[in-house]
């Protein structure tokens, strides 16, 4: 999808392509690098390249981008005395390594602008300013060190530390958010740049989805480019797919939409991607003016403001009214309507070439044609379409399981290997930091507890029935992604953390497990086997298809829709789980979290301040049911 997604940027008027560099990604085992298929990161920028498009290299490493771990591999945590995102050796030296690491991966094939390439800034570190008072006087140091390292590799191209307000000269401190017109970066002698301009919002499962209005996007550039902007970046032009158990949050989840210009399906969104491909053209008019000299701005009323960029024979103009309500304002001795919330831009101080509140763009409304799985006839004419399915073990099943006193906390335990831990014993659950916990009695479903994205921890009480004698009592704990983001992140846990306990006995009493020798399993029986694949295990194909099951692999062949189409997979029917296509994962499905009834309108007044709240549709609905396959 690279080639088609980068030329529909260049022909939105992108400039510079921007790119995260996903540590855990690239080195998923210490020393261990993958740059192939998805990870081929030089491939990417030679994509790039080819457009004839710049590349801003966000190296980071700690990416954030609701990406599983903030993109840190789990391996980092179990270093000894690691402490992430302070001034601590061991934190350092590995950081230093991996980001070496990379910009010789680039140097090598000559891809900075130094050399002749296309990358013309690079990122160290990432947001680190909304957090580093939590980390006390050893924030400032380590700041300092991750300047010093980063210029110490020679890149030949600027570095910039977003949202670092006391990034030490020369490295560029930049601005994120929905509005950027009013930053300055902390020396006149760099340019004024905007990493991250929101174009919408992160979807969690259970959420609503967010969406941000068109005219307020181009609203939020005009003014920057009007207030001396130089360089400015959507977050995301195309946000796509968390494939695999990628997502962080927890509960990201498997699509990364962001109501960008480009959709997930790299299908063209109207008529954002037209209006703001408008606004690209109208600022690259004035190019010449706004490179040459700083605005002179003026306010000829009430949330009115003029800003004239003036050199030589050029001379360009932008109106701005930043209240809610419509406006006159008069210029050079014309006059000129505003619409609330709206710029104006006039490349010759005379003629408004377009106003960021109307839309010449038509408005299209993407859907998928859908069609029903056709069967795959074998070489014999034998179908093989049809769902066969396979029972995953309640409980322990692995050899490899282990017994401890006490409740584990799950990614510790785990290293981030599987969404899922058993922990066997016999129970009716107070508390968990797992994200979701379904409890068997004697093999069989008793009950289940969901967190969401605003709270992970599931706090239930499971009625149970016991029997004679021996009870057999399995709990399974789930994540839905590791946390990505905050001050010590890297330190919340996961699992049943207790105390869990046996209540109503005979005699009334409350009994405590939580001390009780627990046998634990990492992971599903099915997952150490392969069925992922597909193509080992012995499936059921018999017509009674066990439906509402836990603990259950489904598998189906089919047959490709022909064309050059994004093909995706309506998971309606299905519950919670991964999803694999040949081998490969496309991500987790949870079709019955169902968002909130309330908070959706069905038009938001794009006039006035945007926030992640403000905009929100699909109330009452599932949050994501159709999932990319290709």
């Amino acid at each position: 999808m690279w080639p088609d997604l980068i030329q529909k940027s260049k022909d939105g008027g992108i400039d510079v392509i921007e790119t995260y560099v996903f540590w855990n990604l690239h080195e998923p085992v210490r020393g261990q690098y993958n740059f192939e298929g998805r990870g081929d990161l030089v491939g990417f920028v030679k994509a790039v390249v080819a457009a004839g498009l710049y590349v801003h290299l966000r190296i980071g490493p700690y990416a954030c981008a609701e990406w599983n771990y903030g993109g840190f591999p789990l391996w980092l945590h179990f270093i000894p005395g690691i402490k992430f995102g302070t001034d601590n050796e061991p934190f350092k030296a590995e950081m230093k390594r991996f980001t070496a690491k990379i910009v010789d991966l680039m140097k090598q094939e000559n891809l900075y602008a130094s050399q002749g390439g296309p990358i013309i800034l690079s990122q160290i570190e990432n947001e680190y300013g909304n957090i580093d008072k939590s980390y006390g006087p050893a924030a400032k140091t380590y700041i300092n060190w991750a300047a010093s390292m980063a210029t110490s590799l020679d890149t030949g191209v600027p570095w910039v530390m977003c949202q670092q307000a006391n990034a030490p000269d020369p490295i560029i401190n930049t601005c994120n958010g929905f509005y950027c017109d009013q930053f300055t970066p902390n020396s006149n002698q760099k340019p004024k740049m905007w990493t991250e301009n929101w174009t919408g919002w992160f979807l969690a499962f259970g959420g609503v989805v967010p969406y941000r209005p068109v005219e307020d996007l181009a609203f939020a550039v005009a003014r920057f480019f009007q207030r001396g902007g130089t360089f400015q970046n959507y977050y995301m032009y195309h946000g796509g797919t968390n494939f695999g158990r990628t997502t962080g949050g927890p509960f990201i989840s498997t699509s990364y939409d962001y109501d960008a210009p480009i959709d997930e399906y790299g299908i063209i969104r109207q008529p954002k991607r037209g209006h703001l491909k408008d606004l690209h053209k109208a600022i690259k008019l004035c190019e010449e003016a706004l490179i040459a000299t700083d605005p002179t701005i003026s306010s000829p009323g009430p949330n009115l403001e003029t800003s004239v960029y003036k050199t030589g024979s050029a001379c360009v103009a932008f109106l701005a009214n930043t209240g809610t309500n419509d406006a006159t304002v008069t210029f050079n001795g014309n006059s000129y309507h505003l619409p609330g919330w709206s710029v104006s831009i006039l490349p010759d101080c005379k003629s408004v070439v377009l106003n960021t509140a109307k839309i010449n763009s038509a408005s299209t409304i993407s859907s998928f044609a859908t069609e029903s799985v056709k069967e795959e006839v074998d070489s014999l004419g034998s179908s093989s379409s049809g769902w066969s399915w396979i029972s995953e073990p309640v409980g322990i099943s692995k050899d490899d399981a282990f017994t401890k006193s006490g409740l584990l906390e799950q990614i510790n335990t785990i290293a981030d290997r599987s969404d899922y831990l058993w922990y066997s014993l016999s129970i009716d659950v107070e508390d968990t930091a797992g994200h979701a916990l379904h409890a068997f009695i004697n093999g069989k479903l008793a009950g289940s507890g969901v967190g969401n994205s605003g709270n992970a921890k599931v706090k239930v009480d499971i009625p149970i029935t016991l029997v004679s004698g021996k009870n057999k009592i399995d709990l399974l704990s789930l994540t839905v992604g590791l946390q990505n983001y905050g001050a010590f992140y890297d330190l919340v846990g996961a699992g049943i953390t207790g105390p869990v306990t046996l209540k109503g006995l005979r005699n009334g009493s409350t009994v405590d497990l939580s001390s009780q020798q627990w046998t634990y399993q990492i992971g599903l029986q099915g997952e150490d086997l392969g069925l992922s694949s597909g193509s080992v295990g012995q499936w059921n194909s018999q017509s009674n298809l066990p439906t509402n099951q836990p603990l259950t692999w489904y598998k189906t062949n089919f047959i490709a829709p022909s064309g050059s189409n994004p093909v995706a997979i309506d998971f309606t029917g299905l519950g919670k789980g991964e999803a694999w296509v040949n081998g490969q994962s496309i991500g987790r499905y949870w079709p019955t979290y169902v968002a909130p009834t309330s908070g959706c309108t069905d038009s938001c007044n794009y006039r006035g301040s945007y926030s992640s709240s403000k905009c929100l549709k699909n109330c009452g609905k599932p949050s994501q049911i159709s999932f990319l396959l290709f």
